[in-house]
């Protein structure tokens, strides 16, 4: 690898434009797949297989009409109630976004509210028609049993004078069509007896079913559309598609719709199923971070020439990463974070990757070495170890696949393109740009410094003075690093996951107004209802099934933590019934959470109606849940994978086990720090964080994956400077003393470097970006400096001599990549 990589570095640079003009091609092929693949990007995210999604695939099969994404347009008035006028607009507003693309319907909360108030009155009024019914039905058995009083009374007359009459010897024909007359009005009464109980029986059945209808109408009391005091309604726009389907463009286009006619005094925002689009990709933050960047390579390379090649390289190579990825949009969905996942790797690994190979071949001019042969060299041996650190990072983020969750491998294979693409731009596109530069990328300082140095002999005697550090320090340092670790790693045993509500967003954001606007007028819980269905037998009647409606809502409304309970719809088959649930919190609250868990776990109401869960606060679960089943697989995997490398690279079984304990340790501090930060809400104004909530769900993966593959490039850069001076016959810890001097400056900037590209993002105004963005900051910073800077050196002095023992038969079998092209060094000397 290391004689190819020369061979590469030696061509680019006599043909340098050449190979410059061949990447220009590859960034227009890229170019022209994204302008003819590019179909936009999706900003939900969802696991499938999951309860929630089993439930919304139900509903798309029995309640095609409640299986589409909802948001929620939130009218305010900002000065009092909203008025007849404003209402009238607003309504007209409502009417004309039912032919908006994707909608299907569009809730009117003040007609919505009418019905409920007539629904009320209703509701009087059939108990008043029910007393009068009651009162009839009394009044006209009173009036029966009177006549029937009266009939007993003419039978007992006439039955005493038929015996006078038989007595007498007189005639009875009188008395018997008496008798007749008698019996008929009997069989009238009777008959009026009968309609009675009849009406009694329907006035009622009638009572129970206003009871019922009472009952649920109460219990559905705090789910209102129009707040108390009148100054905020809540319209509800329904789509056709579901919320992972649904086009940015239908969301836009609604926001438009409400937007175009400015009602005075009205104030218009949206809650995030609707305003939460694609964020920004770059904005000041990240100019910010490179510029930053920008200052430690002029720093660490000491002209603006040389500093100007890794920024120009990175940002090519990101151009052509995030098109090329975004090209296979229209066949794959995309989340939204994934180009941007892709440029921060592309940017932090394409700046790194470029500096280690210019820092390596000034080093060598300096020394007197002829440009070509010294790019060439410094491809062969930098640039060797820049290949494995890449494939090390590569590996990290393509086993996000293994993970079994679309958008999380996804995000992998764009990150992994771009850590690839940075790996060939620096071995191929650096050269070509370093031969162009000539010796112009060396100020006048760093040469007249230089020759002095190497006419007086301070660079042999630099070296030369290097001496291990003591034991007593190197214990202090490794007791110190871990404690300081440990103790940042306290807040993760709390780390709670989810999925940003609108309360996360910017604080001047329609999203975070709409969220704060309908948490004061309504309730925390009124910003992530749930979605519960019942399975019910089938082939009931209109009564049993309002009677099984009853039964559910009732044992729905028994759960701690819920305010108001309504039945919605029951399919034509009378097999699943739907019903909202408004929780007492929001959807990221601990007792919502609780909540979805124990109807999950509640058995089928009266022996047959099993309960599903959908909703934001269920799906939040759900993708929290998958992503902790995959994270310890992944983490397997990952440093399974990576060890081996190691072992293969290093030739020792320690040095991977030391570094990858240390990234254990500087993982966990990370969770701790993103903890603190994003859900204790501590120093939440620096960062952004207005309002702590759980951790992003996908964070702790994202991780993983990126800052394993970053830590492992710093181990690589610091050990392989410590083993090529052991190999060399230097002592096993004075070899630890020469190969950290060698390398930390390049790894302190390239870990600068980093922090600052990453720290970039922080400023983003999504919560999702700026969590990534927060956690790979810290994580490099964390894991570059007290772990591998203070840690491993530490540990492998302690060690010593075994921190490179391999057994023999491992030692014979594995191959001997020569990462810090030892061998090539021999073969191509670069001095004259």
């Amino acid at each position: 690898m290391a004689e190819l990589l020369h061979r590469l570095g030696t061509f680019a640079a006599r043909r340098a434009w050449t190979v410059l003009i061949a990447w220009i091609v590859i960034l227009g092929v890229a170019v022209g797949g994204f302008l003819v693949g590019f179909k936009g990007l999706s900003s939900s995210f969802d696991i499938p297989g999951t309860a929630s999604g089993d439930v919304i695939a139900e509903l798309e099969q029995e309640l095609p009409d409640f299986a589409g994404a909802t948001g929620t347009v939130v009218v305010h008035a900002t000065d009092g109630a909203i008025t007849d006028e404003q209402r009238e607009q607003v309504t007209a507003l409502i009417d004309g976004a039912e032919g908006l693309p994707d909608v299907a319907a569009v809730n009117d909360p003040f007609a919505t509210e009418e019905e409920r108030a007539e629904q009320q009155r209703q509701l009087e009024d059939g108990r008043a028609q029910l007393e009068a019914g009651q009162q009839q039905i009394d009044d006209g058995r009173a009036q029966l049993e009177a006549g029937a009083a009266q009939l007993e009374a003419g039978q007992t007359a006439l039955d005493a004078g038929r015996a006078q009459a038989e007595a007498a010897g007189f005639p009875t024909a009188q008395l018997d069509v008496q008798q007749a007359q008698l019996d008929a009005q009997r069989t009238i009464v009777e008959e009026q007896r009968v309609q009675l109980d009849e009406g009694q029986a329907e006035l009622e059945t009638q009572a129970a079913r206003l009871e019922r209808g009472a009952e649920l109408l109460e219990l559905a009391d705090g789910i209102r559309l129009v707040s108390d005091d009148g100054a905020t309604a809540l319209v509800t726009v329904s789509y056709t598609e579901t919320r992972l389907e649904l086009p940015q463009e239908s969301k836009d286009a609604t926001m438009a719709h409400f937007l175009s006619q400015p009602i005075d005094g009205v104030e218009i925002s949206f809650s995030t199923d609707i305003a939460q689009g694609v964020p920004e990709i770059v904005g000041v933050g990240e100019a910010v971070g490179v510029a930053l960047a920008a200052v430690v390579l002029v720093v660490v390379l000491g002209s603006l020439l040389a500093a100007a090649l890794p920024i120009v390289t990175a940002i090519f190579g990101v151009a052509i990463g995030a098109m090329a990825m975004l090209s296979f949009s229209g066949l794959v969905q995309m989340a939204s974070v994934t180009p941007i996942l892709g440029l921060m790797l592309g940017l932090a690994v394409g700046i790194d990757y470029a500096l280690f190979i210019i820092y390596r071949h000034r080093k060598q001019l300096l020394r007197g070495a002829d440009v070509v042969e010294s790019i060439g060299l410094a491809n062969g041996t930098a640039g060797n170890a820049v290949v494995f650190a890449g494939i090390t990072v590569i590996v990290a983020l393509l086993a996000l696949g293994i993970t079994g969750i679309p958008f999380l491998g996804l995000m992998g294979v764009a990150g992994a393109v771009s850590v690839a693409v940075a790996v060939l731009i620096a071995i191929s596109a650096t050269p070509a740009l370093l031969g162009l530069a000539g010796r112009r990328i060396l100020s006048r300082r760093a040469i007249e410094k230089a020759a002095a140095a190497e006419a007086d002999g301070s660079t042999a005697d630099a070296l030369q003075a290097v001496r291990p550090m003591s034991n007593a320090r190197a214990i202090i340092s490794a007791v110190l690093a871990v404690a300081v670790l440990l103790t940042i790693a306290v807040p993760s045993l709390s780390m709670r996951l989810g999925l940003p509500d609108g309360g996360s967003e910017a604080a001047d954001s329609t999203a975070y107004r709409a969220f704060t606007l309908t948490e004061a007028a309504f309730g925390e819980g009124q910003n992530g209802p749930l979605l519960v269905t019942a399975a019910l037998p089938g082939d009931l009647d209109e009564l049993e099934v309002e009677e099984r409606q009853l039964a559910v809502a009732r044992e729905l409304a028994a759960q701690d933590d819920v305010v108001a309970v309504a039945p919605i719809a029951v399919s034509d088959d009378e097999r699943l019934a739907v019903f909202q649930v408004v929780p007492a919190e929001g959807p990221n609250s601990e007792s919502t959470e609780a909540l979805v868990r124990e109807l999950r776990t509640m058995p089928p109401v009266d022996g047959d109606m099993a309960l599903g869960v959908a909703g934001q606060a269920a799906s939040n679960i759900d993708i929290s849940e998958g992503l902790a089943d995959a994270l310890p697989l992944y983490l397997a995997v990952v440093v399974g994978l990576s060890f081996l490398i190691m072992v293969m690279v290093f030739r020792s079984l320690l040095v991977p086990l030391i570094a990858t304990g240390g990234f254990v340790l500087s993982l966990f501090a990370t969770y701790g720090a993103v903890t603190a930060v994003f859900q204790w809400g501590w120093l939440g104004e620096l960062f952004g964080v207005h309002q702590p909530g759980p951790i992003l769900s996908f964070l702790p993966v994202i991780l993983v994956g990126i800052l394993f593959g970053l830590a492992m490039d710093y181990q690589l850069f610091l050990t392989t400077g410590m083993r090529e001076a052991y190999v060399h016959g230097a002592e096993a810890r004075l070899a630890v003393a020469r190969g950290f001097r060698a390398g930390r400056s390049v790894v302190i900037a390239a870990a600068l470097i980093m922090i600052a590209v990453f720290a970039g993002f922080i400023a983003s105004e999504s919560v999702i970006i700026k969590a990534m963005g927060l956690g790979l900051s810290l994580g490099v910073l964390l894991d570059a400096f007290v772990v591998r800077m203070l840690l491993v050196p530490a540990i492998m002095h302690l060690v010593g001599k075994g921190a490179w023992w391999l057994p023999r038969w491992l030692d014979r079998i594995i191959p001997n990549v020569d990462v810090e092209g030892a061998a090539l060094e021999r073969r191509h000397p670069a001095h004259h």
